[in-house]
């Protein structure tokens, strides 16, 4: 006799409509969280899968019927004017994220938007502006820096925000991927820069910039970088093609981002730092780790144990000190009341589900979500101060640091 209750207590949650732009990789896993958000978490407002969008109307209807989506749209302006949708996702290359969030917050829509949040600094600020504006009118507009998500990053932050390091000196973050160590591989979007805005940089830096500031809970004043692309040219994804210049003439294409990454840099407080980021790491697949020492102690996080801190208390005596694992599964750990008894670890994709968690509760209490458009525009201006860097022969280039924090 409990099921009509629980049918009855949905019934009586206000739907929010969702409709996602994308069904990619992104729009896959941003489908797997707003599909099961409602069945895991209590939440004021009820996702509804109102409509996904794509360009190919027969595979967009497929990844509709695959992942619960009530209806498919082959232009996201059509989507942005559905009464059924109150939060437009954008899970679409970096080239178009600023047209679809400028539109969907002057159709008065809430955004969802994937990381990075644009191709420039410019179209950063634009939708920053934009966001800030929407906001006054009870709009929200949240970026998706999904690892902030994880129960294990999101207890570093507090441990870091409790003193338990005390001052912060070093910050060292790695991202690894090696699907670009074949030169055959083709040419796609993420290649090229008019797509991507960048490669490696764009891609996985977006990400460990993001996270760092997050875990030291202050912005990046100034970068040191070099960058590299190894493979200059690549196959074109559909062979050769006439009408084109002669490389793209006899089947390739050049690449006009960069493969690495790789950059140093200094917080507002002092604190250094270092990053890496590369999708040429032989082996690697998907290797995100960072580390944060202190006057007081040390924190490490590594992506393929994610459920783990490593965690150094400086203040222990010599004799018993040293690093000790966290298991990241007790009830009272960031998101973990409502999934598994303690030992039961989550995954990746559990990261989705807590964003749309956290965005779910931010628009019912209409408070600003975290990470903000703001947040993002700050990513974006590192990584637009690596680039120039990198460009001047990795020239220190200090970056305007905001007045709110990350």
């Amino acid at each position: 006799m409990a099921q009509p209750q629980a049918d009855a207590a949905e019934a009586d949650t206000p739907a929010l409509g969702v409709g996602m732009v994308g069904y990619a990789f992104m729009g896959a896993a941003h489908s797997q969280g707003w599909r099961t958000v409602g069945h895991v978490f209590d939440l004021p407002r009820r996702p509804a899968l109102a409509a996904i969008c794509g360009r190919d109307a027969g595979a967009v209807r497929a990844a509709a019927k695959k992942h619960g989506w009530a209806a498919a749209e082959t232009d996201w302006r059509a989507l942005i004017e559905r009464d059924d949708v109150d939060l437009v996702d954008i899970c679409t290359p970096g080239d178009s994220h600023a047209e679809i969030a400028l539109a969907a917050l002057a159709a008065g829509k809430h955004v969802l938007c994937e990381k990075p949040l644009a191709n420039t600094v410019e179209e950063a600020e634009a939708m920053t502006a934009a966001a800030e504006e929407a906001e006054r009118r009870g709009q929200l507009a949240m970026v998706g820096f999904n690892y902030r998500r994880l129960p294990a990053t999101a207890l570093a932050r507090s441990m870091v925000a409790e003193g338990r390091l005390g001052r912060l000196r070093h910050v060292r973050v790695t991202y690894l991927q090696d699907w670009l160590v074949d030169p055959g591989f083709p040419l796609t979007w993420r290649l090229r820069k008019e797509a991507a805005g960048s490669g490696a940089l764009g891609d996985l830096g977006a990400h460990i910039v993001d996270l760092a500031q997050y875990l030291v809970g202050e912005p990046l004043a100034g970068v040191s970088a070099l960058t590299e692309t190894f493979v200059r040219e690549r196959p074109l994804p559909g062979g050769p093609t006439s009408g084109l210049s002669a490389a793209a003439a006899s089947g390739t294409g050049q690449v006009t981002v960069d493969d690495a990454a790789v950059f140093t840099g200094r917080f507002a407080s002092g604190a250094l730092a270092s990053f890496e980021a590369t999708r040429y790491a032989t082996g690697r697949k998907n290797a995100l780790r960072i580390e944060l020492n202190g006057e007081q102690g040390s924190l490490a996080f590594d992506l393929e144990r994610l459920n783990e801190l490593e965690f150094h208390a400086g203040t222990e005596p010599g004799t018993h000190a040293g690093f000790r694992r966290i298991l990241v599964t007790e009830p009272d750990h960031p998101y973990l009341e409502a999934w598994w008894p303690p030992g039961h670890g989550l995954g990746y994709e559990h990261s989705f589900i807590h964003q749309a968690r956290d965005l779910v509760h931010a628009i019912a209490a209409g408070s600003r979500p975290r990470p903000s458009f703001a947040d993002g525009l700050q990513v974006q201006r590192v990584l637009a101060a690596v680039e120039e860097s990198a460009e001047k022969n990795s020239v220190y280039t200090p970056i305007a640091v905001p007045s709110t924090s990350v």
